[in-house]
């Protein structure tokens, strides 16, 4: 497998687990993910993120993006995939005896302060 498919497919798996961990959107980490480690454009990422998305939500946004150039539809098809398995793992992590609501919303927080951290002082 590629190194791209391999981040990808990565992605894909972090975005599910958040997802299945914090309820998100796997929009708040593809997209950062795929600007800051593969270097695509923010519309770009941001267009194959809601294709990866598109069961059932995005649909028309994603017809816009990819009407405007703004969208892979081949890496939208891996990223899903790794959001179905990612979900699964997130969510039997977070719903462990031993994981508190509390760990979870800290946890959370850790996640957003650093993804904007990166945002704000990293090229």
């Amino acid at each position: 497998m590629s190194n791209i498919l391999l981040q990808l497919l990565l992605i894909g798996l972090v975005a599910g687990v958040a997802g299945g961990m914090f309820g998100i959107g796997g929009g708040a980490i593809m997209v950062p993910a795929m600007v800051l480690l593969i270097g695509l454009d923010q519309k770009f990422a941001t267009g194959t993120s809601i294709a990866a998305q598109i069961l059932p939500i995005g649909i028309l946004a994603a017809i816009i993006y990819y009407r405007n150039g703004n969208l892979n539809i081949k890496y939208a098809v891996i990223i899903a995939v790794g959001l179905i398995i990612g979900n699964l793992f997130g969510a039997l992590f977070a719903n462990q005896p031993f994981i508190s609501s509390e760990m979870i919303k800290k946890l959370y927080g850790i996640f957003l302060l650093l993804i904007g951290l990166r945002y704000l002082f990293v090229r």
